[in-house]
């Protein structure tokens, strides 16, 4: 079986987020369990500089975008033995940002992403790679399905492939006004509510989730809670008309690249059996941010896009609060997001000198460095399609403070609940009292040193790793086959 996974950002090219991580590490899995993966995404602006072989061998292709021929450049690359192929296309992709600036999104998103779903077919035909399964992520790439089956659907070496549709993320669809409909060269017809319409726009997940073969969400518990209305985002009816075709595998983590034992990032390595070296990675962590360096002040993290779906609207409401537990905490954020946000913690960080603190930034070290330094993460999510913080402040003996939705409630144990196998410590209601509940209910075990130990070799036991997610990709792929045999 050969697979081809698409998508708008995939580590170590170029990250934003999560959606990244998963499209990097899964198809190192699946080349170890024996599965062809290859990969494909845009050529965003700084890959060149990272040092990664970048072999042009006059890859030429040209898609139609509505009355005229857009043409690109077919780039291949390499990672940890698999091989990438870069659409280079600086008009569309060489940007400061992947999708949007903090004061809003590329105006011409549409015709970008629409351009790289129509390329992959075209790179495809090209570099002589054609896959038995599309894996397409998100709504940047959803399109892809459905111009596999109307304006592909005549081309012999093309009409074999299936297609599986991951949704990282249901709050983000691709919804584009009507007047893009040209770019798509695609009939009126389809612009309608059984195809690509949504409340007069366009749709773009919407066409992906109507026309994919098979579906998949990055957890068991947000498949099941985007087919209501609550976690919809007006989708649920949609979702639920293909709940037969729709999975859930809870995403994995690399641990070549996420272990405290070999984490190179990190001041000093430590294992479950010596961890005497997370104080330090602690200490550098507090210098880092310049607050005071107490080895045995409790130290709260977040790492996170700064939007209203991780729960920073209940982090600001709650923050004098937070940091006054217990007799006093630290805690501090890492990530960029919302200018609100960016504003507001901003702020907030000069007030509490001594006990927030903020960087605005994507800092793949410093994420390291937090994970190892501290003692607590914080994920008060509104909604969680997996997360993957979680999964490394696991693997760091980083105590995890969730809200019990989607890949969260599917990812930790509550230790109140239950002490004997307990991960982390979850709360339900999105409110400030539930929320300051978790972190005193965190705390009062940190107080206790030999508990709290134990907590700690228990969450660095627990296996995420993404051997067991990898073979269960494998048979969704065997799944979109047979669906797509039997059309």
């Amino acid at each position: 079986m050969k697979i081809l996974i698409a998508s708008p950002e995939i580590h170590p090219f170029v990250k934003t987020g999560g959606l990244a991580d998963v499209t990097g590490a899964l198809p190192k899995a699946l080349n170890k369990l024996g599965i062809e993966t290859r990969v494909i995404l845009p050529k965003h602006k700084g890959i060149d500089e990272l040092g990664l072989p970048m072999e042009y061998r006059n890859y030429k292709i040209a898609c139609q975008i509505s009355q005229g021929f857009v043409e690109a450049e077919i780039v291949e690359s390499r990672y940890d033995g698999v091989t990438a192929y870069l659409v280079e296309k600086d008009e569309y992709y060489y940007r400061d940002y992947l999708y949007s600036t903090p004061d809003g999104d590329y105006l011409d998103n549409a015709e970008r992403f629409i351009f790289f779903s129509k390329s992959l077919f075209e790179a495809m035909k090209v570099v002589n790679y054609i896959p038995d399964v599309l894996h397409c992520n998100d709504w940047e790439t959803a399109l892809a399905p459905v111009f596999l089956k109307t304006l592909y659907n005549a081309d012999d070496r093309l009409k074999g492939i299936s297609t599986l549709l991951t949704i990282h993320n249901l709050g983000y669809q691709g919804l584009f006004w009507h007047h893009d409909m040209h770019l798509l060269n695609m009939g009126w017809e389809y612009f309608t509510p059984d195809y690509l319409e949504f409340f007069g726009k366009i749709n773009f997940l919407k066409g992906g989730i109507v026309f994919s073969d098979i579906l998949n969400t990055v957890s068991k518990k947000y498949s099941e809670e985007i087919q209501t209305p609550e976690f919809g985002w007006g989708l649920d009816g949609v979702l639920r008309a293909r709940k037969q075709d729709l999975y859930g595998i809870v995403n994995g983590i690399d641990y070549e690249n996420w272990s405290p034992e070999n984490d190179l990032l990190l001041p000093a390595r430590y294992t479950a059996d010596d961890i005497a070296n997370k104080a330090l990675c602690k200490k550098v962590l507090q210098e880092t941010f310049g607050l005071p360096v107490e080895r045995d002040i409790p130290l709260l993290a977040t790492i996170s896009r700064l939007a209203d779906q991780k729960g920073f609207d209940l982090v600001a409401a709650a923050l004098h609060e937070v940091l006054s537990l217990g007799g006093g905490l630290q805690y501090v954020v890492l990530g960029q997001g919302e200018r609100r946000y960016q504003d507001l913690f901003t702020e907030l960080a000069k007030k509490y000198p001594k006990s927030f603190a903020l960087k605005i930034a994507y800092d793949n070290g410093l994420a390291h460095l937090i994970e190892g330094g501290a003692d607590m993460f914080l994920m008060p999510s509104r909604y969680e399609p997996c997360g993957l913080n979680q999964l490394y402040s696991l693997k760091y003996g980083t105590i995890p403070v969730v809200r019990g939705v989607g890949g969260l409630e599917d990812t930790v144990i509550d230790y109140t609940t239950s002490p004997a196998t307990g991960t982390g410590f979850k709360f339900y209601d999105y409110s400030k009292t539930a929320l300051l509940d978790a972190i005193e209910r965190a705390l009062t075990v940190y107080r206790d040193t030999n508990a709290w130990l134990q907590l700690i070799k228990r969450c660095m036991a627990v296996d995420f790793s993404w051997d067991r997610s990898a073979e269960e990709y494998v048979e969704l792929y065997g799944k979109a086959v047979k669906k797509h045999e039997s059309h």
